[in-house]
């Protein structure tokens, strides 16, 4: 592991220290969702000690994207692959993650490239429950007004208990002007937002937000302690402003 990574690690570790008061990240089921039928077979849930703390997706067989926040240094996570009930300990399959990719323009006090990537020590097996999803080929904006998902573990309500089911949401992608209004000074053009009646919570950072059968997006941070009502729309991290990036990791290992 390179001295970049480490530093970036290093980054990751102080974040919850240093956010905003004005948004949060951490460790943030959805609100208003209902239970994922049929099950996402790409969705993990990133744990520490057997313990969700963030969500993910496969991207391959070898890597999970989620959100550099979820990241500690000195901690040692596993990833849960299909697994719909994460209480249940025979539902799905655990793989110890081996190197953690955070991106080298993290930024823990803004949460700006809020993305990592997780390289695990073994290729999760391709089955009904596990599989991988796509992400865009180009760097290309999503248009407001697209109707989009989210999906993840975490609390349905503010500073609740996260979900031992797997809860999905529809939202509402916001235009890009809206969401500088609403989120002045953290909002930038490497993030989307999304609005609608529900949304994301703690427990679901690092999850994707997916349009038209795509991971598009990242659970970044939302309104500090207000999950149920918001005032500003749930913000992501843009995939497609990451793309080489991501396929110089995704590229450095032979399936």
């Amino acid at each position: 592991m390179g001295a970049a990574t480490l530093l970036c690690l290093q980054l990751a570790a102080s974040m919850l220290l240093l956010v905003s008061s004005s948004a949060q990240g951490g460790y943030v089921g959805i609100v208003n969702g209902t239970v994922a039928k049929p099950f996402r077979p790409y969705m993990v849930s990133v744990q520490q000690n057997k313990e969700h703390i963030c969500g993910g997706f496969l991207v391959s067989e070898s890597f999970v994207m989620t959100a550099a926040h979820c990241i500690t240094w000195g901690v040692n996570l596993t990833v849960m692959v299909g697994g719909h009930d994460i209480t249940n300990q025979k539902s799905g399959t655990r793989i110890p993650v081996k190197y953690y990719h955070v991106n080298p323009g993290y930024i823990p006090k803004t949460l700006q490239n809020d993305i990592a990537i997780l390289q695990l020590t073994e290729g999760a097996k391709q089955s009904n429950s596990v599989k991988w999803i796509s992400i865009p080929e180009k760097d290309k904006d999503i248009k407001g007004a697209e109707v989009c998902s989210v999906a993840g573990w975490g609390a349905t309500k503010t500073k609740g208990p996260a979900n031992n089911l797997l809860l999905q949401a529809d939202v509402v992608i916001m235009k890009r002007k809206e969401c500088n209004q609403l989120w002045k000074g953290y909002f930038n053009k490497k993030m989307l937002c999304a609005s609608g009646k529900a949304g994301f919570c703690q427990g679901d950072s690092g999850g994707p937000l997916v349009c038209k059968n795509k991971a598009v997006g990242v659970v970044s941070f939302n309104e500090k302690n207000n999950c149920n009502n918001p005032k500003k729309p749930n913000v992501y991290t843009r995939i497609s402003a990451y793309l080489p990036w991501i396929k110089s990791i995704l590229n450095s290992v032979k399936h």
